[in-house]
């Protein structure tokens, strides 16, 4: 089981579309600080906290040769919290997959036990009660008459 500390830094971190953007760049691979900050649009010291985060929770490793920092994707801990996204992905495409089973039932038994007469198929039957449509042979039929005027606010 992966650390409840580890796996909950990752996730923070992940939070953030900054720094989701700072992964995907770092998927390209290895990037420098100023490369990494220029299309953010924030100040260095204000980008240096995500990488910060990022550092923490072992996403990302950071080099320095001379003046020139870079930063390196880290894949452990993101295919640790991928695991862990993984047994709930099975648990919920097993109860989605038995929802689905259900309601396919459900739908053939209700198809089947269906009067034949409420096939789309069959002619429908006409009853006395039931709807007519408008169609050009009949004339319209007079609109219903509305009942006694309700009560009315005293003012």
């Amino acid at each position: 089981m992966v650390h409840s500390d580890a796996l909950d830094a990752v996730f923070a971190a992940l939070s953030d579309p900054t720094r989701r953007s700072v992964l995907e760049a770092l998927g390209e691979g290895s990037l420098s600080v100023t490369e990494l900050a220029e299309p953010h649009g924030m100040s260095l010291t204000g980008f240096m906290k995500h990488l910060r985060v990022l550092e923490g929770a072992g996403l990302i490793s950071r080099t320095k040769a001379g003046r020139v920092v870079r930063c390196e994707l880290s894949a452990g801990p993101m295919q640790e919290a991928a695991a862990w996204l993984s047994r709930y992905e099975k648990f919920w495409t097993g109860r989605l997959d038995a929802l689905a089973r259900f309601l396919y039932h459900q739908e053939d038994t209700e198809w089947r036990s269906l009067p034949p007469a409420a096939t789309p198929d069959a002619p429908q039957a006409t009853s006395p009660n039931a709807p007519r449509s408008r169609c050009a042979d009949t004339s319209a039929s007079a609109p219903p008459k509305s009942g006694a005027r309700g009560p009315t606010r005293k003012r």
